[in-house]
């Protein structure tokens, strides 16, 4: 640890870390992402916290409400606990500006490519944003992760539909699945935990 903050690598839920369903809540229908559980076992191994950072705009969509999301939160630490992974935290945003619900439908600066997720866990855990990492499948997250002070990986798996490239859309690594994105924070090197 340098200066008491710790390195973590935030994860992207949807498309990232599980298999792409939209609004999805319902963690009977949720499936790990190809690659994730060997990935999450082997940045813990290195000393990474780990921290989900989700987009959840169905909640103020109206699809669902904000307390389903604690289900999907007990779920994945669960599941992951099973494989001896710890998750660090949980951080959504339920807000969209175009929702239907009123008390959600708001711009936000916690809304990714917005870093206020980020900010708030780096807060909350203590953790070294310069030496943290953001793995997500489409733009909006590597901006945030950019704009964070983060590294940044692209998982891409297809999901990304609007490439508007600008140096901070751009990763630093794009890989085809989690597994390889593990590899590939653990091969750069620099800002590794210790």
């Amino acid at each position: 640890m340098l200066n008491g903050l710790r390195p973590a690598v935030f994860l992207d839920k949807d498309g990232t870390l599980v298999e792409d369903v939209p609004y999805n809540v319902d963690p009977s229908r949720m499936r790990l992402a190809t690659g994730a559980i060997e990935g999450l076992m082997t940045l813990h191994a290195a000393g990474y916290l780990l921290v989900v950072v989700s987009n959840q705009s169905g909640v103020a969509r109206g699809y669902f409400p904000e307390a389903a999301l604690r289900g999907v939160e007990r779920w994945l630490r669960e599941l992951l606990a099973q494989a001896g992974v710890p998750l660090a935290g949980f951080y959504y945003c339920p807000h969209h500006p175009k929702g239907s619900v009123a008390a959600f439908a708001r711009a936000c600066d916690c809304r990714k490519p917005g870093t206020g997720l980020l900010r708030r866990a780096a807060a909350d855990l203590r953790l070294d944003l310069r030496r943290s990492w953001m793995v997500g499948d489409i733009l909006d997250d590597v901006q945030a992760g950019k704009v964070a002070g983060c590294r940044t990986v692209l998982v891409d798996t297809g999901n990304e539909t609007e490439w508007v490239r600008s140096p901070d859309r751009t990763p630093d690594v794009v890989v085809p699945d989690f597994a390889a994105a593990a590899r590939a924070i653990l091969e750069a090197g620099a800002g590794s935990p210790e």
